[in-house]
């Protein structure tokens, strides 16, 4: 079977454990939308998958929710690298990278990434640079004042200043999935710039300046074609 019926296999496989692929941001980019919720036919599966390594992470979870939402996380990130290798789930090796990223073992070309929210969660694969994404729900209660002053630069704070109430929440909202998606690229997580990071929302999202690894000209962002009470961005990280 060649490559690309190896892909078309998987991706029939995929939804019906309900895994969708999402129209792709660019070239050498992949998308999956995912249901995660947990199920315990997949949860047991998924787990026989899980490394040493995971095995021994799940049994330190306190809270059981957190525990089956880690499983079916790393379950769905497998089969989907998987269905793009045309390998078997149980072969995919997940370690520990730079900064603690996830990547693949063997194959330092292809980075990927997840996000995960309630339920739901969202999968990119690339296979030039590194890839961050984030998910948000739209109706998310959020302190939108406080997110605005330690996070958003002054650009972003005059752009949201005549909003109403609910569009402001909505647009801190973006401008979070956009610096989160950055800075899972990066592997800086929380340690991230983010007040340094300006983003710009109209039109395209783009990053406008940042300090260090987070200049523009080495960044591009894209809106995930996510369900309409969701909002996602997809960060592609290429630093040569």
């Amino acid at each position: 079977m060649s490559l690309e019926e190896n892909r078309a296999s998987g991706n029939a496989e995929r939804a019906s454990t309900g895994i969708e692929v999402l129209a792709s941001p660019e070239p050498d980019t992949e998308l999956w939308w995912c249901e995660i919720a947990p199920v315990a036919a997949r949860l047991d599966a998924y787990e026989q998958w899980l490394s040493p390594a995971e095995r021994d992470r799940t049994s330190r979870f306190g809270n059981p929710r957190l525990r089956d939402r880690y499983v079916m996380g790393r379950g769905t990130l497998r089969s989907i690298i998987a269905g793009s290798f045309g390998t078997d789930p149980a072969s995919v090796e997940i370690v520990r990278g730079t900064r603690g990223r996830p990547q693949l073992a063997g194959a330092p070309a292809l980075d990927f990434n997840i996000s995960h929210t309630a339920g739901v969660a969202i999968v990119g694969i690339t296979r030039r640079g590194r890839i961050g994404v984030d998910v948000e729900r739209l109706d998310r209660a959020i302190n939108v004042t406080g997110i605005a002053r330690k996070f958003l630069t002054s650009d972003e704070r005059s752009a949201i200043a005549s909003l109403d109430a609910d569009a402001k929440r909505q647009r801190v909202l973006t401008l979070w999935t956009c610096k989160e998606a950055m800075s899972k690229a990066t592997g800086d997580a929380l340690a991230a710039p983010f007040g340094g990071m300006n983003v710009t929302l109209d039109g395209n999202r783009a990053l406008r300046s940042g300090p260090g690894a987070y200049r523009p000209e080495h960044w591009s962002l894209h809106a995930a074609g996510v369900p309409s009470d969701y909002v996602a961005t997809v960060a592609l990280w290429r630093p040569r």
